[in-house]
């Protein structure tokens, strides 16, 4: 996969966890119980997508400017986009896409919740 930098970049925002979802072959983050974004791996277990929530008409205009984003990988595809791993989507234009999947989720958490998160 092109973007290695992936795992640290998303492990470095609080709150942060990471699990394998065997039954999907999927590297999951999320906050608390949340996902919000996925490495989808292959069958032989090298990154196929890399799955993440957006606005839904943030995520249209940009599966129509770039042909590696795609609608979700076996998820909604009005809210979920996914990225080929080995695409040609440029490193900045990710992080800015992971951040707002970070937190559009984080958003969805009370004040309250929210606050214990970032700290």
């Amino acid at each position: 996969m092109k973007y290695s930098w992936i795992d640290e970049f998303l492990l470095n925002k609080a709150g942060v966890t990471k699990d394998l979802q065997a039954e999907w072959n999927w590297i999951r983050y999320k906050i608390e119980d949340k996902m919000f974004a996925a490495v989808c791996l292959n069958a032989e277990d090298k990154p196929k997508y890399i799955t993440l929530k957006l606005e839904p008409g943030e995520g249209d205009f940009l599966r129509n400017q770039y042909e590696d984003i795609i609608p979700g990988y076996y998820m909604n595809k009005v809210h979920w986009n996914s990225i080929k791993a080995d695409g040609n989507i440029p490193d900045d234009l990710l992080k800015e896409m992971l951040d707002k999947s970070y937190n559009l989720v984080l958003a969805g958490f009370s004040k309250k919740k929210q606050k214990e998160i970032l700290e």
